[in-house]
């Protein structure tokens, strides 16, 4: 899962079920100025977008063969691009490809606002890798008219016609993810995972009628597109000689290179495994892998890769793409192990119903690592931290590995503020809490969410996995019950206890304002005035503060305070509102192990999806100030092979792109693996 809420505008990724995204959540206005370093962090801004670097410490300290080790990782995980795209909506390659073409070769007049609306557009499709955002997951329409859009395909030869055109200036397929209640919600997304005639009703009786072993289930269709021919309902799995194949045995020359440095023999292993998995798409492959994966590790050198996060299938049975190369960070990750070996005590201490707590919290490692490189699902907008593999049957048998992405969260940090905590926090101190506490209640909830949030709880015997029983809801209810776990715990002494805060009840004071303030007021500005809210992870927060805020009204623990016209929320009671999160955590929890679809359902439905209109246009009033974008993203650092008179690699250097279209432009040239028809 990969998880986000850390940092402000990141958000992007895992669970047993997934954590993505938290692929990147905090607002920006939660987060406090800080003071830069001398490298520039900021790329370029557009739209809602800030695009930021980030370094990769420690490099040179590898050896020759643990760099070479990370390049032909990241590599593999590059020649996987083109399937983000594709997965994300069927005509992404066919607009991609024209509007680059428009965009190398036009000669007319660039200083028009038409042609810079054209170049903020593109960057966003490139941004979102697809013409949905990236985050809302709602088509983004160009700010300028068909008519200007056929003058530069026909200036420049290049080729748009149909729906992949029309589609840019109508209202079809306005959502990628469509979780309304009242909506099919397969056939209403416009996300490339089923054929165009395929509904909920199919999806849900065809995976219904698979068997799978009970104890050991794999995750089915993860890697395969559900599409009717001549009426009957057929898989096509991604893999060699399948779909996505001419990516996908690119993505195979690299990692039988890595496979060739790799460390040690548990990593060699856990490389040959996932090779054969892209060979065969077989998903018993897919398990042996990930076993092997988590069981690996005392390499330096680690990865994600795979078809992974289900969060853009509204039925949540299909992976996106993605790639992750990870360095380990050794200093950070000795502070942070004493979670790991604390997760029983955790569990046994938590206001859980005692059958719902497991008597073995299994193998969760936490690490602090440092990226060297992403792909797919994972770039340009990327989680900040990570915990792996998906499947529960695995993470309860052999464990999990839990990641926090070391030197994405310090080019967050350095990149500065924008005033908004200012803004939004209730008084001085609130605004002193966030400034000196914040930044550490924010690391620890990460990994409280990652580490003992995802690994808590059981299901009870007989009930069904919550993908089976609490369907669309299954995502924001189990992010919002690893969001509990946290909470509850960052207003605990045993933190200071275990030497991971100095004080306590300050730090957990400043992750409870943070989060309420997120909650009911800052992510707000993510939307357009009018809109409901449909990320799961958006809506996991929006219900877990507004009952919050709603079960502490008759004892004044939360106050809804109006000043000069604005709206705030000021935390009266900190200790009652542990207890209510510990009461929500409880619910959740029992809403989880006993499959109770009907609770989870009202519960989003009741707080986490409805927006106080009024509110929401005066938050839009008050951000309007800022121009600060609400969401970051990166650019890859490039590394570079330096080779020999043999035509071997004798060392690398680490190149930092000068632009974003840069980067977006080679990875097209130089990784665009899939066929685009006309």
């Amino acid at each position: 899962m990969k998880n986000t809420f850390i940092i402000a505008a990141a958000m992007s990724g895992f669970l047993f079920f997934s954590c993505a995204e938290e692929k990147k959540d905090k607002p920006e206005q939660d987060i406090a100025e800080v003071k830069t370093d001398d490298f520039k962090y900021q790329v370029d801004t557009f739209g809602d977008i800030k695009v930021l670097r980030y370094q990769i410490p420690g490099w040179e300290d590898l050896s020759l063969k643990e760099q070479k080790l990370v390049y032909y990782l990241t590599q593999a995980g590059l020649e996987g691009r083109d399937i983000m795209w594709d997965q994300n909506y069927r005509h992404n390659l066919k607009i991609r490809k024209a509007f680059e073409n428009i965009y190398t070769s036009y000669e007319g007049d660039k200083t028009t606002d038409d042609w810079k609306n054209f170049e903020t557009y593109l960057k966003r499709v490139w941004f979102s890798n697809g013409i949905h955002h990236h985050y809302s997951t709602a088509k983004m329409k160009p700010d300028f008219s068909k008519e200007y859009l056929q003058t530069l395909l026909d200036n420049t030869n290049s080729e748009l016609t149909g729906e992949a055109l029309e589609v840019l200036f109508n209202d079809e397929d306005s959502k990628k993810v469509n979780l309304s209640k009242d909506a099919d919600i397969v056939k209403e997304s416009a996300i490339n995972f089923y054929g165009p005639d395929v509904t909920t009703a199919d999806v849900e009786k065809y995976y219904s009628s698979i068997e799978v072993n009970k104890e050991e289930p794999i995750e089915v269709g993860l890697n395969s597109k559900l599409v009717k021919e001549n009426g009957k309902l057929v898989e096509k799995t991604y893999k060699s000689g399948g779909m996505y194949g001419a990516a996908i045995d690119k993505i195979i020359e690299w990692l039988e290179k890595a496979k060739g440095v790799a460390e040690d023999e548990n990593q060699a292993k856990a490389l040959g495994l996932l090779i054969e998995y892209y060979k065969t798409g077989s998903l018993d492959t897919w398990d042996d892998y990930a076993v092997a994966w988590v069981n690996s590790t005392e390499g330096d050198i680690d990865w994600i890769n795979g078809f992974i996060e289900v969060y853009n299938d509204p039925k949540g049975y299909k992976g996106s793409y993605e790639n992750i190369i990870q360095i380990k960070d050794f200093d950070m990750s000795k502070k942070m192990a004493v979670l790991s070996q604390e997760a029983q005590w955790f569990e046994d201490n938590s206001p859980l119903m005692k059958e719902h707590k497991k008597d073995s919290v299994k193998g969760v490692s936490y690490k602090t690592v440092i990226v060297a490189g992403e792909a797919g699902d994972a770039s340009p907008s990327t989680p900040i931290g990570v915990n792996l593999p998906n499947n529960n049957w695995i993470r309860q048998a052999h464990g999990s590995k839990s990641v926090s992405l070391g030197n994405i969260i310090n080019a967050y940090n350095n990149a500065g503020g924008s005033g908004r905590l200012q803004e939004f926090a209730h008084d001085e101190e609130e605004i002193a809490l966030e400034e000196e506490y914040g930044k550490n209640a924010d690391k620890l909830h990460t990994a409280l969410h990652e580490v003992v949030g995802h690994a808590s709880g059981q299901i009870n015997p007989g009930v069904g996995t919550p993908k089976e029983t609490l369907k669309s809801y299954k995502s924001t209810i189990e992010e919002g019950r690893a969001d509990l776990f946290g909470l509850y715990y960052l207003m605990d002494p045993k933190l200071q206890e275990l030497g991971l805060v100095e004080d306590w009840e300050k730090t957990g004071k400043a992750a409870y304002d943070g989060y309420i303030r997120n909650g009911l007021v800052g992510q707000l500005v993510r939307l357009e005035l009018g809109d409901d809210v449909e990320e799961a992870h958006m809506r996991n927060r929006q219900w877990v503060s507004a009952w919050a805020f709603e079960g502490g009204q008759e004892e004044g623990v939360i106050e809804k305070v109006t000043r000069d016209g604005k709206t705030y929320y000021d935390i009266k009671d900190y200790s009652k509102l542990r207890e209510i999160f510990g009461e929500l955590l409880r619910e959740t929890q029992r809403i989880t192990s006993e499959g109770d679809y009907e609770a989870a359902k009202a519960l989003v439905e009741d707080y986490g999806v409805k927006v106080d209109q009024e509110l929401h246009k005066q938050v839009i009033d008050r951000n309007s100030q800022f121009k600060s974008p609400p969401y970051s993203g990166f650019v890859n650092p490039v590394i570079v092979p330096k080779m020999n008179d043999e035509d071997e690699i004798e060392g690398f250097t680490i190149e930092q792109p000068a632009s974003f279209e840069e980067q977006m432009l080679m990875y097209s040239k130089n990784y665009g693996n899939l066929p685009v028809e006309n």
